[in-house]
């Protein structure tokens, strides 16, 4: 591996550093991104006995608040209980825009790394070629000199195409699993809020 490295030059550095913050943010956002975890399965119906049972207190809206990202947007809805539906359904909607923005965390900084592993392969290969032209002299060709050039141009481009694939494939992946986790805590926010205020029209 060290060999590879030599051969690569300078640039695969970058790419190095570049795979492990990847697989770093890849394997946090798979241990955080857990359904269990985000929208447990029973909470719902919890707070919807609890509030028949006229049970709420500060504490347990603070309890749920910390629950999990569901119960964040649930103790919203708590907090408003006694407000009209449209500010439940307000506070609802911004308490859900903070639980978002918690989900999508680091998914930028894996999509940038997936774009920017390619360009980043391809400025290793320049590199190679510059070193290969630079092969060339007054008395010829500098075999050892040209093959370390092509070895920089082509291990580059593979190290930066090998760290954007599976970096793009988990991004697209956890985009869309955080936009199915995104409209299911709507769905169950728009079900408590049924139940406080009565069916819908």
């Amino acid at each position: 591996m060290l060999a590879i490295l030599q051969a690569a030059g300078w640039p695969i550095w970058l790419l190095l550093i570049a795979s492990i913050v990847a697989l770093a943010l890849i394997i946090e956002r798979l241990i955080y991104l857990r359904r269990a975890k985000i929208l447990p399965r029973q909470l719902l119906d919890e707070v919807i006995r609890v509030y028949h049972n006229g049970k709420i207190t500060p504490e347990v809206i603070d309890k749920l608040q910390g629950n999990s990202p569901l119960g964040a947007v649930l103790a919203a809805a708590l907090r408003n209980i006694d407000a009209p539906r449209d500010v439940m359904k307000e506070s609802i909607e911004e308490a859900g825009r903070g639980v978002a923005h918690v989900l999508e965390r680091f998914l930028t900084t894996l999509g940038t790394i997936a774009s920017l592993a390619p360009l980043m392969g391809l400025f290793g290969t320049v590199v190679g070629m510059i070193e290969i032209f630079g092969a060339q002299n007054s008395t010829g060709t500098n075999p050892a000199q040209l093959a370390h050039g092509i070895s920089v141009a082509l291990y580059n481009t593979g190290f930066g195409l090998a760290i954007a694939m599976p970096a793009l494939v988990f991004y697209r992946h956890f985009r869309a699993l955080v936009d199915s986790f995104i409209i299911d805590m709507e769905l169950q926010a728009v079900k408590f809020v049924d139940v406080v205020h009565g069916a819908r029209k």
